[in-house]
């Protein structure tokens, strides 16, 4: 396997069609197949043609997704050493740029997010799943418990919604497709929630009806399974990106 010093790391950044190398603990990987790292940047903090030995400590996965692509050299210095990252002025600019509580604090950068989108997600999928209880039961406890649920959902939709929108700006901070997808179907999911929230409040015995305005509210409550389940795929594409296929 060929040796790759510092200056051939440098050159192929993934700008202006150039492949675009990463390093990791002496490795060398190609990632010029990654839809994440497209103009040679990810995340809004990370740049090609460098050595991400130490930065990838804080990224919410680890080198396992640099494995997923060819490793084409080893990094070596002069003296035959795994050479040291040493942060470019690109990179320092980006640095100097966070917020100070950024800074200070590098888990606000793309942790709360995920830990406040499993509320939303979880209560998506209850609220569906216990109407189908009732339907197979017909207690009205399950109907009952659904319901609390789209209260619950109009409290940590938006919270989730809010912190995705900074977790993309900080992170990101340009338009990605995956981001641009759940940012709609985001806005579609509070929209069914508050709507069948509103109905069954303001009409209490509508449960009780699986046929005119009843049946609208279940459909209501049914669709917004899917539209979780297809957010959160979206999202599960940015931590997990899908293989290209080689061809």
């Amino acid at each position: 396997m060929k040796e790759i010093d510092r200056a051939g790391l440098a050159a192929n950044n993934g700008t202006n069609g150039k492949p675009l190398w990463v390093a990791y603990e002496g490795k060398v990987f190609d990632l010029s197949e990654s839809v994440l790292w497209e103009g040679g940047e990810h995340m809004g903090s990370h740049n090609a043609g460098g050595d991400l030995t130490e930065e990838l400590g804080g990224a919410p996965h680890g080198p396992e997704m640099l494995e997923r692509f060819p490793q084409i050299g080893i990094l070596r210095d002069r003296n035959g050493l795994h050479a040291e990252k040493e942060p470019s002025p690109k990179e320092g600019a980006s640095a100097r740029s966070l917020p100070d509580l950024f800074t200070r604090f590098p888990i606000l950068k793309r942790h709360p997010h995920p830990m406040t989108v499993h509320f939303p997600i979880v209560l998506g999928i209850f609220a569906p799943l216990l109407i189908i209880l009732f339907f197979i039961f017909d207690n009205p406890g399950f109907e009952l418990a659904s319901f609390y649920c789209l209260g619950a959902g109009l409290v940590f939709i938006p919270v989730a919604m809010i912190t995705g929108y900074i977790a993309w700006r900080v992170n990101y901070g340009r338009p990605i497709r995956a981001v641009t997808i759940k940012k709609a179907l985001s806005v579609v999911l509070l929209l069914l929630d508050v709507a069948a929230f509103a109905w069954r409040f303001a009409d209490p015995g509508i449960s009780r009806h699986i046929t005119g305005a009843g049946a609208f509210y279940f459909v209501l409550v049914l669709l917004l399974m899917p539209i979780v389940a297809v957010t959160g795929w979206y999202g599960a594409t940015l931590t997990f990106p899908l293989a290209k296929p080689k061809r």
